[in-house]
């Protein structure tokens, strides 16, 4: 999708950049890899996507003042218990800023799968541009955020800050369960609001203040 965009990538994972040559060479010539501390030192944006067990990882000297989206979902069988996020006392997202102090870390893109997320992307102003919803801390970085994701082919409902980002993880009526079918089905920003303020974390009846973010043709 990046690529398709027009935009450089740099990509990383937790083994050797020749691994990824193969990906390399089918995404062409704007794709490169890198190790984790070179790709987040290149990225205008750097998409985290791995698992919550091992934010760690993340190379935090590399990020500073920079726009980090973390797509993950915190899942105990795969990632370990960890015991801020059993009580609900952390947010995966609030647990990955603790690790990235001097980044700007927004959550975007955890509640689609990559089919779906592949099959929906649809130019600036479409009436059916799916409306994925984003969550941050500060303002700057979501409006960063946001003009990615429209990049990419996607509007964006701004769900507040990183404390109220579970509303679209896993077990929550916002978790993918919209995007039904192998292309998925286009999910605008009313149905995603209504979903997202369906249930309430702890039981209180608060709710984000939700908010389209509306970017420039």
């Amino acid at each position: 999708m990046a690529v398709d965009a027009g935009l450089d990538v740099a990509l990383s994972n937790s083994r050797e950049p020749q691994t990824l040559s193969d990906l390399v060479t089918q995404l062409g010539a704007r794709a490169r890899a890198t190790t984790p501390p070179q790709a987040a030192a290149a990225g205008d944006w750097v998409v985290v996507t791995i698992p919550v067990g091992a934010i760690e990882a993340v190379p935090g000297d590399s990020l500073v003042r920079k726009t980090v989206i973390g797509t993950g979902n915190y899942f105990a069988p795969r990632d370990g218990s960890i015991p801020e996020l059993e009580t609900r006392e952390l947010t995966d997202s609030e647990l990955l800023q603790r690790h990235l102090p001097e980044a700007h870390v927004v959550k975007a893109f955890n509640n689609i799968n990559y089919r779906h997320l592949r099959a929906l992307p649809r130019p600036v102003g479409a009436t059916d541009r799916t409306t994925p919803p984003i969550a941050g801390n500060d303002p700057d970085a979501k409006k960063h955020a946001a003009e990615l994701l429209s990049l990419l082919g996607y509007d964006s409902l701004d769900m507040g800050p990183l404390t109220e980002s579970w509303r679209s993880q896993l077990g929550t009526p916002a978790f993918c369960a919209p995007l039904l079918g192998d292309q998925g089905r286009p999910v605008q920003a009313p149905a995603g609001r209504s979903r997202l303020r369906s249930r309430d974390r702890r039981g209180t009846g608060s709710s984000a203040a939700l908010n389209r973010v509306h970017l420039p043709n």
